[in-house]
């Protein structure tokens, strides 16, 4: 029986506040360790962070970065890239590439009536069997009912706003200064290759545990 889950938002190559987190937090033997995706890109080194994740997770999600990478490495079409990625292709090994294809989308927490992913979860409808293109990437959902980035639609409201559990979601994907608290969800993406934070959430009982970014790495 594991003692504790301990979820972490987005690092985006952030490797030094990573293993700085770790060694706040301590996980143990018993313990999980849980990644929500975007390890990669934007920040300096993700490489190294995968590296961390092989040897301290028990199992990290899909995110929306990862998943580009992949649909860039299945396809060739570079249109699938961003600027930014191209220094990850750069660092990217065949380890690396196999521990991309083993993400998986959601992970439901034995014990805790939740579930983790990285984008979250299009409302109204079941969390269990949403497509890729939506659990990694959702932030809004538009007018039109479908999910959206926030820049299609400022004024629309994010997706956990709507959403009505069970069951309770931990995810990541949306960047804010502070931890976002619903009563069904809790966004734990604190920026950190902005210049915020890096953000756990240890369950039972949804203690976070912080570790400030040691510089911007990367300007939107």
């Amino acid at each position: 029986m594991k003692e504790r889950t301990i979820v972490i938002g987005d690092i985006h190559g952030c490797a030094a506040e990573f293993e700085e987190l770790l060694q706040k937090i301590q996980p143990g033997r018993r313990d999980r360790v849980v990644l929500l995706g975007d390890l990669v890109n934007r920040g300096p080194e993700s490489g190294r962070v995968l590296d961390l994740a092989r040897e301290h997770a028990d199992l990290a999600l899909l995110g929306n970065h990862e998943l580009r990478l992949l649909n860039y490495r299945r396809t060739g079409d570079p249109t699938h890239l961003k600027k930014s990625d191209y220094e990850t292709l750069k660092q990217l090994r065949a380890k690396d590439w196999a521990y991309l294809e083993a993400m998986r989308l959601t992970y439901g927490v034995p014990g805790q009536a939740t579930v983790l992913v990285h984008g979250g979860f299009l409302p109204g409808r079941p969390w269990r069997g949403q497509a890729s293109r939506i659990v990694t990437r959702i932030q809004v959902v538009g007018p039109d009912g479908q999910p959206h980035k926030r820049s299609e639609f400022p004024a629309a409201p994010h997706w956990s706003q709507l959403w009505v559990g069970p069951p309770f979601v931990i995810y990541g994907h949306t960047p804010r200064p502070e931890p976002a608290r619903e009563r069904w969800s809790l966004g734990i993406d604190t920026g950190c290759v902005h210049g915020g934070y890096l953000t756990a959430c240890i369950l039972p009982g949804r203690t976070l545990v912080q570790v400030r970014a040691r510089e911007k790495y990367f300007e939107t």
